[in-house]
């Protein structure tokens, strides 16, 4: 019967292609060079080590900094004094000791799979109401930007988090009840004085880093044409930009990185991840993240900076140029059904599937390409199910950037796990698209509208990507 329905659509696109004039038909044919998601920086590899490649866009001289950026992205770093100077320095606060530690084979991170497990991936984020001089949240008195749950040895961690979930149910349309987990979560043992009563969380779990350059190297006129912050086309979905403060230019920049857009660019997104999560200095970021009440002079440090100003461009190279792994099954017919079906049900306002890059950005290769990533890079109201209640710049609580979908589909080959969303509560991605509220909230209600089998097309059709 499923074949019988197929050639039966396929049927109905040939009658529709020869009798309208309307450039508006159903197309179940691949696009040509759909399954090159990066343009020339794609690399035909589904294994356990797919999102781990070089662009080939890249020149020799670039390869071998890549090569330098691998090793301090993956090995762990030490505590000073240590004879491994070029890697010491750790702390005295940390959440990781690499880079490694929560993008595992530069894939995604997860929750922690009981209390007190650590290196998964997921960190809270913390600030207060109000914004500073430069429209960044205010940071916790005590504990600033983030709840480090590790220290040196002879220091006192600052405190740990246990998660526990709420749960609910949704029903889709042919019976199929989906458990949706909301987590809840608790901030304990703290060592440095209790947290300030207005302290807004926000846990961020860490993403698959392929492609990033790409990104950096869209246009921001792409970005921009994307938006419609009052909905001028009335069709419910707005996309929204973030400007934030870039350190190096000291001005407000688009924002591109992170879960809500609050990072302008890869190099300050990796020098906040050296400071935040592993307590590693930076030319960017140079002071040690220090509790009150601690005398971090006297804690044997790395250097100043830790990181040599060479070497962490090198890592800077090596987080823009990973390669995205080409799409499997493209062009497979319940692939392609599916890839309707995503249209039809406007996943696709959000989830941009093409653009290009522009012609000026600093790595030539990545220049004039055709990407296929699935996002606009924008923020959007997804609702208060998935609120976090803490807005980042201009990204209110209940708004999120739109994710890329490029690798989906091999998140648990590389990493073992489905888990997504901004904390990792969806076990799958039917469960992340039920969580989708807000803007997002009818292309929810269709998807549960789906007939089974049209439903296992869209999926399928989002794990080929």
């Amino acid at each position: 019967m499923r074949s019988i329905k197929v050639s039966l659509l396929l049927l109905s696109t040939v009658i529709i292609t020869s009798c309208s004039t309307d450039d508006e038909y159903i197309s179940l044919a691949p696009e040509d060079g759909e399954q090159n998601s990066g343009g020339v920086s794609t690399v035909i590899n589904a294994s356990a080590e797919a999102f781990g490649f070089s662009s080939s866009a890249l020149t020799a001289a670039q390869q071998v900094d890549f090569g330098v950026g691998n090793s301090f992205f993956r090995q762990s770093w030490v505590s000073a004094p240590s004879s491994t100077t070029a890697r010491d320095g750790l702390g005295p606060f940390f959440n990781a000791v690499s880079c490694s530690s929560c993008h595992f084979k530069d894939g995604r991170g997860r929750p922690p799979a009981f209390d007190g497990e650590i290196g998964t991936g997921l960190l809270l984020r913390l600030s207060l109401p109000g914004v500073d001089e430069h429209g960044a949240a205010y940071s916790e008195a005590t504990y600033g930007h983030q709840l480090q749950d590790a220290s040196v040895l002879g220091q006192k961690t600052e405190g740990q988090f246990i998660i526990t979930y709420e749960t609910s149910n949704e029903t889709l349309a042919d019976g199929t009840q989906v458990v949706l987990k909301k987590p809840i979560y608790s901030i304990v043992n703290l060592e440095y004085g209790p947290l300030a009563p207005e302290i807004l969380v926000s846990p961020r779990v860490a993403n698959q880093i392929i492609g990033l350059g790409l990104l950096e190297a869209v246009p921001e006129s792409t970005i921009l044409g994307f938006a419609d912050v009052d909905d001028v086309d009335n069709n419910g979905i707005s996309g929204k930009p973030n400007y934030v403060y870039e350190l190096e230019s000291d001005s407000q920049k688009l924002g591109r990185f992170g879960w809500k857009a609050n990072q302008p660019s890869i190099k300050q997104q990796v020098a906040g991840a050296f400071s935040g999560d592993m307590g590693i200095t930076s030319y960017l970021f140079p002071n040690e993240n220090c509790p009150p009440g601690v005398d971090c002079d006297v804690i044997p440090n790395g250097g100043s900076p830790e990181i040599t100003n060479a070497n962490f461009d090198k890592v800077v190279l090596y987080s823009q140029s990973l390669a995205v792994p080409a799409r499997r099954n493209y062009s497979d017919e319940n692939v392609l059904n599916g890839k309707e079906i995503f249209n039809r049900i406007q996943c696709n306002l959000c989830h941009i599937p093409k653009m290009q890059t522009g012609n000026t950005y600093y790595i030539n290769g990545f220049r004039n390409q055709v990407i296929r990533p699935f996002t606009d890079l924008l923020l959007h109201d997804m609702g208060e199910g998935l609120s976090d209640n803490a807005p980042d710049y201009l990204a209110e609580g209940t708004e999120w950037r739109t994710p890329p979908l490029w690798g989906i589909g091999l998140i648990n080959t590389v990493n073992g796990h489905t888990k997504l969303l901004h904390d990792g509560r969806a076990d799958n991605i039917t469960e992340a698209i039920l969580w989708h509220g807000g803007e997002a909230l009818q292309a929810k209600e269709d998807f549960k509208a789906l007939g089974t089998d049209e439903r296992e097309d869209l999926l399928a059709f989002i794990n080929s990507l």
